[in-house]
């Protein structure tokens, strides 16, 4: 599984759309960022610090074919981007990632 981290109201707007381009730094970046389950606590804490009432969304990236490219980023590590929108039906799970004394709370078995 790879993860996307949303705001809860960016991820009203996937329910309601059915897909998404992303958040801005996605759109200004020109493809999707995506972490992986090693990568996602450090994303949270580096791009969304102090946010609550955000959604981690897992997806499955075997279908997502040749449109997700693994990328080198933060320290040479390598990222899953999506060069394509991302569809609702992607979306294998999602759950509330709230904040408690200053850290992301993820849900068992993801990191």
């Amino acid at each position: 599984m790879i993860y996307k981290i949303f705001t809860t109201e960016q991820w009203q707007q996937l329910e309601a759309e059915g897909t998404t381009q992303g958040a801005p730094i996605d759109l200004s970046d020109g493809f999707i960022h995506f972490s992986t389950a090693d990568q996602v606590a450090e994303t949270a804490s580096k791009h969304f610090a102090e946010q609550d009432a955000l959604i981690l969304a897992a997806v499955d990236p075997a279908p997502l074919g040749d449109a997700l490219r693994w990328e080198e980023s933060r320290g040479g590590a390598l990222f899953p981007h999506l060069y394509a929108p991302l569809r609702h039906e992607d979306v294998v799970n999602h759950w509330p990632l709230a904040l408690s004394g200053g850290r992301h709370l993820f849900p068992d078995g993801i990191l």
